[in-house]
């Protein structure tokens, strides 16, 4: 510091004060927290952490006030200026203002994330309760998806026995095990397949609101998950629901749990997959009816089965994948020309080059192992532009809400998006699997109060948070002592 004022001119220093003066020692924002904190409240998020922490507690002894406050000071950080927990914890210190909170250590917030994993479940479903009824949301359609989140190191964890919900096996049991730890490898859904993941999955109401989330080890298949969340939320009264997943989720044994208690499904089918009722389905007749602009439906009914399935076409994406496609053939053509005067060495190892699935889509090789632009896969290709298939169990729903039902499932990519970008949850700085499972609750915690704001407020959470936080405490500090004064409200604040 001594270095730096060096570097000042006296003269133009502005901010000395003179004598007599109370001078300024401090300005931090405070809206943002003040904001989120009312917000916390308002929703009962305090009140329900303190039951489940009393529940947990041992008899004849009460739970830390300061853990709530704690959560709420990590949950805070994340939607306002996401980090480790040690420098969340250098972030309240600093003097961000968060009532009942003076400081935090790093190790009160590894204790407060433990107790947070602890009371997970239920402090997830009390929430839901409080929410739902708070903001009269629309639970009618409940979206679930996966991603993935990946690890700076190239070490995955130790092998060590997991049952079919990725916890860890007593000694001696004969429940059925994974074959790797918590940080393991497997497919990335981010292109890191040489890193070792975790991948977490999480259900989102009508409004975007997340309802909960979980995390899995990094090897855990995408196919079983979703019989996992709605066994797992099977207390909540969800029984009505219509559960909207992905492709991944297709196989008849999610969809016969998705059935149980009178529910159903709207899911998306593979169109490559080549099963039989796709392509029965696709090759069906029939005139499409525009619903919106961008998309039109035909529904189609398989002889006596009991599912519906709906094809979806919208002609501004049936144009963007005809010009990839075109793009994609150009290219291949230009890599294969004149490859047959090749020897035969040399045209394999070339066609190992070419296993892009871009490219190997339509690459075709001869009998006698000579590259071609396959034509039959691009006239085939031609025929699914801009579609994609659903199928439904629900036999009164319009096709129109079929596939604005499915469209709404954008609602998890946009959580996702928030998550990885604004919330920051990746990286993962730790190490130990309940310290990631804690980690992954709290950027829902803040992920639940961005949505809640969003949809009070009308605006985007970056412009919320932006506004909020031109808010400052400012302290001025003199002979007598310290005095602190928040600075007005704004208009857009108000």
């Amino acid at each position: 510091m001594a270095a730096l004022s060096r570097l000042l001119d006296p003269a133009e220093t502005l901010a000395a004060a003179e004598p007599g003066e109370l001078p300024v020692t401090a300005s931090r924002p405070v809206g943002g927290t003040h904001a989120l904190d009312r917000l916390w409240r308002k929703l009962g998020l305090d009140k329900v952490i303190g039951r489940c922490l009393a529940g947990r507690a041992d008899p004849g002894r009460r739970p830390d006030p300061a853990t709530e406050r704690v959560l709420f000071a990590l949950a805070a950080n994340r939607a306002l200026a996401a980090s480790s927990k040690l420098a969340a914890a250098d972030w309240v210190c600093a003097g961000v203002h968060i009532d009942g909170l003076d400081g935090v250590s790093d190790d009160a917030c590894y204790r407060a994330m433990d107790q947070l994993l602890a009371i997970g479940p239920g402090l997830a479903e009390q929430a839901y309760y409080r929410v739902t009824d708070l903001l009269n949301l629309e639970v009618d359609l409940l979206f679930f998806d996966t991603t993935c989140t990946y690890f700076e190191t190239e070490e995955a964890d130790e092998d060590v026995p997991r049952d079919v919900r990725g916890e860890r096996v007593p000694p001696g049991s004969k429940e059925e095990a994974g074959q790797a730890g918590f940080r393991a490898h497997g497919k990335s859904k981010d292109s890191r397949d040489d890193l070792p993941q975790v991948i977490v999955g999480m259900a989102v109401a009508r409004d975007g609101i997340p309802v909960r989330v979980w995390s899995w080890p990094g090897n855990t298949a995408d196919s079983g998950l979703i019989r996992q969340v709605k066994q797992d939320l099977r207390r909540w009264v969800l029984s009505k629901v219509i559960w909207v997943a992905g492709r991944g989720f297709t196989s008849g044994e999610n969809r016969r749990a998705l059935m149980r208690g009178g529910g159903g499904y709207i899911i998306g089918e593979k169109l490559r997959s080549g099963s039989p009722d796709v392509k029965a389905a696709m090759s069906r007749q029939g005139r499409y009816k525009t619903v919106r602009d961008n998309l039109q439906v035909k529904e189609v009914r398989l002889g006596d089965a009991s599912d519906r399935f709906v094809i979806c076409h919208n002609p501004g994406q049936a144009e963007r994948d005809a010009a990839i496609r075109a793009r994609l053939v150009a290219q291949l053509e230009e890599l294969i020309d004149g490859t047959g005067s090749l020897s035969a060495p040399e045209r394999a190892k070339l066609q190992g080059s070419l296993a892009r699935p871009g490219l190997k889509r339509f690459l075709r090789v001869t009998p006698s192992g000579l590259l071609r632009v396959d034509k039959a896969k691009i006239k085939t290709e031609e025929h699914l532009d801009g579609k994609y298939l659903l199928r439904t169990s629900g036999p009164h729903m319009t096709t129109e809400d079929i596939a604005l039902g499915y469209k709404q499932l954008l609602e998890v990519e946009r959580g996702w998006k928030d998550m990885k970008q604004v919330i920051d949850l990746r990286p993962v700085f730790h190490r130990r699997e309940d310290r990631i499972r804690a980690h992954v609750i709290l950027c829902w915690l803040a992920l639940l109060l961005m949505r809640v704001a969003e949809n009070t407020a009308g605006r985007p959470w970056a412009r919320i948070r932006d506004e909020l936080q031109r808010q400052h405490a400012v302290t001025w500090t003199g002979p007598a002592g310290t005095y602190r004064q928040v600075t007005d409200l704004t208009k857009p604040q108000g």
